[in-house]
């Protein structure tokens, strides 16, 4: 599958009523164009429901769900055709190894015969799986047999990724394994539509954020936008140092740099900086910590930002 230079989704009016019970309310919201978008709320907001939508597993009540252009549920082949879907979690035969259950699915899924071995040899090195991929499955930790279903959603070298909560039910080590593969797979020219309920997750991997709560979009931007938002307008990063800061310095040498709001200590080892100004301001405060040397070792926008917004915008389930 050749990848597409603008890939899209868009929900057009996007409603699923259950009964009474209104899962998907009128959601409208496109997504264009090669980037990691999270798709975040509370248990129940409707983020499963929307994208078993996008992929017909659920017909809308009413509304579309369209993939580039094309209505997933009227011409659900043509849809259909460049994306590479998880939802939920899927259970691989213990008995199969990994080259075995993907030359099933590649098969059902239409891989030409003649293209099945280079693309599950493909997909299986993109999770970084290539050691065991002749190994049984039912040997496999929870984290490993997660990467060999992303994996599976990558067979035909999809332009759009649509993943369902895919660490949900993995320990530490497996949901860091997992993450780190969705962040690689962004610089593949993909759109990834990944749900989740876990704001840490979505500042570490996404682009941008669109929130979703009783089945109804309540905002959608970029993380830092929407962080910026709801702090006054100023940015927060966490920078993380090798050693603890003395507090002098902190107050009277890291505190008054230009376009510093404040800065104070997260722990021992993690301060946190509130600044007015965008990606360049960022650039330059980075580099004044690093002059004076005070063992930087990471530096990231902060969680806490997210957590803020998102308690502000999503009230009522809590």
């Amino acid at each position: 599958m050749v990848a597409l230079s603008n890939p899209s989704i868009e929900a057009v009016n996007l409603s699923k009523n259950f009964g009474a019970f209104p899962a998907v309310s009128n959601l409208n919201l496109k997504i264009e164009g090669s980037k990691c978008v999270g798709f975040l709320g509370p248990n129940g907001a409707g983020k499963t429901t929307t994208l078993k939508m996008f992929t017909d597993l659920i017909r809308p009540s009413s509304g579309q769900a369209l993939i580039n252009g094309v209505n997933v549920h009227t011409q659900k082949k043509a849809a259909l055709a460049s994306v590479g879907t998880l939802i939920e979690t899927p259970e691989i035969y213990p008995a199969l190894t990994p080259r075995e259950a993907l030359r099933m699915i590649a098969e059902i899924r239409g891989v030409p015969a003649e293209e099945r071995a280079k693309s599950i040899e493909a997909a299986v090195a993109e999770v970084h799986m290539e050691e065991w991929i002749d190994k049984r499955v039912g040997k496999f930790s929870k984290g490993m047999k997660q990467r060999i279903c992303v994996a599976s959603a990558l067979l035909s070298n999809p332009s759009i990724l649509l993943l369902d909560e895919p660490t949900t039910g993995l320990d530490p080590r497996g949901m860091s394994e997992v993450r780190e593969i969705v962040k690689s797979l962004k610089s593949k020219q993909r759109l990834i539509f990944m749900s989740s309920h876990l704001l840490s997750e979505v500042s570490e991997v996404c682009d941008e954020v669109a929130m979703i709560d009783h089945g109804k979009l309540v905002i959608y931007d970029t993380i830092q936008n929407v962080a910026a938002k709801f702090s006054g307008g100023a940015n927060l990063v966490e920078v993380g140092l090798l050693r603890p800061l003395d507090d002098s310095l902190l107050a009277n040498t890291i505190a008054v740099l230009p376009d510093v709001v404040s800065a104070d200590k997260k722990d021992a080892k993690t301060i946190r900086i509130k600044f007015n100004g965008g990606l360049d301001v960022q650039e330059r405060l980075l580099g004044d910590l690093v002059q004076m040397k005070v063992g930087v070792i990471s530096y990231k926008p902060s969680s806490s930002e997210l957590e803020d917004a998102y308690l502000k915008l999503i009230k009522n389930t809590l």
